[in-house]
């Protein structure tokens, strides 16, 4: 019995250590809606839209690999990893992808 429960303890820590991981960062994910040359407006799934700063440090990756704001474009899927700052969020890291072709060309028709 001894044994069952520090396995519990240790998963209860497990999950204590997972849930506190990212401190005060917010996820920001969605569609994005506009781009700005110092902020991206994002569409969450809830359909509220959430404007983020983009900062000196904030890291872009496209499919996984190393971007920059100008790759980014209107449709595109993201994940933001961002640090609130009083009432502004600011971009730490920028994830994204575009849609596939046969998707974003229905978009785009009416």
């Amino acid at each position: 019995m001894n044994h069952r429960a520090s396995i519990f303890f240790a998963l209860i820590f497990l999950v204590a250590a997972v849930a506190f991981a990212h401190g005060e960062k917010r996820h920001v994910l969605g569609k994005v809606v506009k781009i700005n040359p110092d902020s991206i407006v994002v569409r969450q799934t809830d359909g509220k839209s959430v404007e983020v700063k983009i900062v000196e440090t904030t890291v872009f990756l496209k499919n996984g690999q190393p971007a920059k704001l100008s790759d980014l474009t209107v449709g595109d899927r993201t994940a933001i990893h961002a640090t609130p700052k009083g009432k502004i969020l600011e971009a730490d890291e920028v994830k994204f992808r575009a849609l596939p072709r046969t998707q974003a060309s229905k978009k785009a028709q009416p």
